[in-house]
């Protein structure tokens, strides 16, 4: 099969880790011998090749491409406008397929890319799957969040800015979600009406560990944060966690990622934690950081589609304390792999903390069972599961192809 792989994120554009998941994906259906050539819009248009994927790089058919930097205030109603349906993606796209002369196209997320993606592919006569990273589709920041609160449904001013992504949505045929909770939220909401869906979880290139982790002795419990820092993902209240701990705590913090340039949350973020106990690193590559703590926290106050930090902890036996919404909390056993707290509750965190700074038993029971769990992501299992449902897709649309023909002809 000869897959163009359209993705909102990919290597080395937009840090975090939707692009790390890009390029995993990408990297495992090569490995289960699919010929991928990945699509990404960048600053410039050109071609490009990351550790033996092709990579067609496209300039932005929006206004602008990297979301992360400050805009003016009008362009962003301009960029949410476009992504409902994009004639300028349409025929960029179609340009694509021309070119790479795909079986099949996939979209991983969708911003940039843009829903017409799914009408080029359509009007090629390819079948179309995507897989879903966020609710960027329902929601126009993505996070299904409106004045700090999380959106059960879909919210009327959400539905008015997303009619255009929606309706494209009927030309999907396969749908992945990285968590089983970013599905039925689509689903919930009319999402997809002709895809069939699947939850298949991110892949880890491999494990790190080879071994449960031995509570430290030597030097204090080091307590790590990895992501973007901004108010969906928490990060706020594990500061406020870091701030309870007793002066005879024996606990360290130790907090990977930047805020985005386009407000000042890194700031306030940064003055959430005690000084004397807390080193900031700024982005950093994801293996050489986890091998240096001992715990994760992910404090995420809205519901995350997957949270791909917390398996890439489990690959080097790091156990995971997740609040308890959303995707990532799907990846977490309370009490196996790690501990579930509930979200925007700092002194839960905190105590979820010194219950494993407390115990030694419990940590390297953790660890433990952080690393059984690790083996779960691998591309050995996940790579054929992702290929048999490709393989499903693309049977399903020439049935019903065959089937419209045969609607056609009488």
């Amino acid at each position: 099969m000869r897959l163009l792989m359209a993705c909102a994120a990919f290597p080395p554009n937009l840090p975090g880790g939707a692009q790390t998941s890009s390029f995993m994906l990408a990297k495992m259906l090569q490995g289960q011998g699919i010929d991928v050539t990945v699509v990404n819009v960048g600053e410039k248009a050109g071609l490009d090749e990351v550790e033996g994927i092709p990579v067609r790089r496209i300039a932005s058919p929006n206004i602008y491409w990297d979301y992360l930097k400050r805009r003016p205030n009008w362009k962003k109603p301009v960029w949410h406008l476009l992504e409902n349906g994009n004639p300028f993606a349409l025929s960029a796209m179609r340009r694509q397929i021309a070119a790479v002369k795909p079986d099949m196209l996939m979209t991983v997320s969708i911003e940039n890319i843009n829903v017409a993606s799914w009408a080029a592919a359509k009007l090629a006569g390819l079948p179309v799957a995507h897989t879903a990273f966020n609710s960027f589709l329902m929601c126009w920041n993505s996070v299904m969040q409106k004045n700090s609160e999380n959106c059960t449904r879909q919210c009327g001013s959400c539905k008015a800015s997303s009619l255009g992504k929606k309706f494209f949505t009927r030309y999907v045929d396969g749908v992945v979600g990285e968590s089983q909770d970013v599905l039925n939220r689509h689903m919930a909401e009319g999402y997809f009406p002709n895809a069939v869906m699947k939850r298949i979880p991110a892949a880890l290139s491999r494990l790190h560990a080879t071994a449960p982790r031995r509570f430290p002795t030597d030097r204090p419990l080091r307590v790590g944060f990895l992501g973007l820092y901004s108010h969906f993902k928490g990060v706020a209240y594990l500061g406020d966690a870091a701030r309870m701990m007793p002066a005879d705590a024996n606990v360290e913090f130790h907090i990977a990622g930047e805020g985005a340039e386009r407000d000042n949350y890194g700031e306030e973020v940064r003055c959430r934690f005690p000084a004397e106990r807390t080193k900031f690193y700024g982005w950093v590559k994801a293996d050489e950081y986890l091998s240096q703590i001992d715990v994760l926290v992910y404090p995420s106050i809205g519901r995350e589609a997957f949270g791909r930090a917390s398996i890439e902890a489990f690959a080097h036996a790091i156990p995971v304390i997740s609040t308890s919404i959303g995707g990532v909390a799907e990846n977490i056993i309370d009490g196996v792999n790690g501990f579930h707290v509930p979200p925007a509750d700092a002194r839960s965190i905190q105590e979820a903390i010194l219950r494993i700074a407390g115990s030694p038993s419990t940590y390297e029971r953790l660890s433990s069972g952080a690393l059984t769990a690790a083996r779960g992501y691998l591309p050995a299992t996940l790579g054929f599961e992702f290929q048999s449902f490709l393989e499903t897709v693309a049977a399903r649309h020439q049935q019903r192809a065959l089937l419209a023909r045969k609607v056609i002809a009488v």
